[in-house]
């Protein structure tokens, strides 16, 4: 059976013109991305693909294999990279999440992942709108662009705001009713997302420490974590943190969410072992994933992320 048979082809948006007008956009794209990181000092890595002992995430459906599960991320070796001593560290990678389908969602899709040593979140926030920035350049697309009939304005500074901010200027109810009441992704989605990352790239840090899964809590105030996610028009693009270096915090994070996922009956995994076991030595770092195929949406202007790839994952 010919590729082309065993998926489906992504044409289902625009027409053929268009279409190849999006993808090699997106080619240069990936370009311009390497070309920032490179001039940076960046190294480009690739890591496996196939984990035997994940990350216990919570809300992750993994897509299992007879040797193991797809990453849903590469971050468990990038991780392990940094703490052997590579400081500047990148990845364009091939991502895997089960259930993961509709306009903004793919079960197979494009992560760009990068780490740096020596910083933390602002400095992770500071680089990111660097990236972008030399991106949008590259591709002659100028100072400001236009994103589903809302214009993006480039130029710094972008705009920072806290979650318990967001929630005090566009939620219904106080960030602490939302994490009480267990809806706390159903505000952020439903009410906060939609005025963020307009007229200005928004960055949406200091999320409540329950939700600090791998990142570290912020120095003098241990009720939030140092994670960020970058919006651009309502669409989140990147979601990054200062790394937590503790192997004994980090254990007890993941047997946390670990029991959490037993007791939700989703599917189980060895904890990842060789990562606890080098954690120590990770330096202090910041890293971010951020979604390539949204972030090609926003620069080609497509609501739909089947527009922005050669094909649609037939599962």
């Amino acid at each position: 059976m010919s590729p082309v048979s065993r998926n489906r082809s992504a044409n289902s948006g625009v027409n053929i013109e268009a279409k190849q007008q999006n993808l090699r956009l997106r080619a240069n794209m990936m370009r311009a991305v390497r070309r920032f990181f490179d001039d940076r000092g960046y190294l480009e890595v690739e890591t496996p693909h196939i984990l035997s002992a994940p990350i216990p995430e919570l809300h992750i459906a993994y897509i299992e294999t007879p040797r193991g599960v797809l990453h849903p991320s590469p971050e468990l070796y990038m991780k392990q990279l940094l703490a052997s001593g590579y400081e500047r560290i990148y990845q364009i990678s091939r991502c895997f999440r089960a259930g993961e389908r509709g306009g903004r969602h793919l079960p197979e899709f494009t992560l760009l992942e990068w780490y740096c040593a020596g910083t933390d979140y602002r400095g992770l926030m500071k680089e990111c709108e660097a990236m972008i920035r030399f991106v949008a350049g590259k591709l002659g697309l100028g100072s400001s662009i236009m994103y589903q009939g809302k214009e993006i304005g480039l130029d710094s500074p972008w705009d920072r705001v806290t979650v318990r901010e967001a929630f005090g200027r566009y939620a219904s109810v106080s960030l602490d009713s939302a994490l009480a009441s267990g809806r706390f992704e159903e505000i952020l989605v439903g009410e906060i997302e939609p005025h963020l990352g307009h007229p200005r790239p928004t960055f949406l840090h200091d999320y409540p420490a329950s939700m600090a899964s791998l990142s570290r809590l912020r120095a003098g105030d241990d009720s939030v974590c140092e994670r960020v996610e970058l919006y651009l028009a309502g669409l989140e693009i990147a979601n990054g943190f200062s790394e937590l270096n503790d192997p004994k915090e980090q254990r007890r994070r993941f047997e946390r969410d670990l029991a959490a996922r037993e007791r939700s009956g989703a599917p189980t995994f060895p904890l990842p072992e060789e990562f606890l076991r080098i954690l120590s030595r990770m330096p202090e770092s910041a890293g971010i994933a951020l979604g390539l195929d949204r972030l090609a949406m926003v620069l080609t202007d497509q609501a739909g992320i089947a527009d922005v790839v050669a094909f649609v994952p037939a599962s």
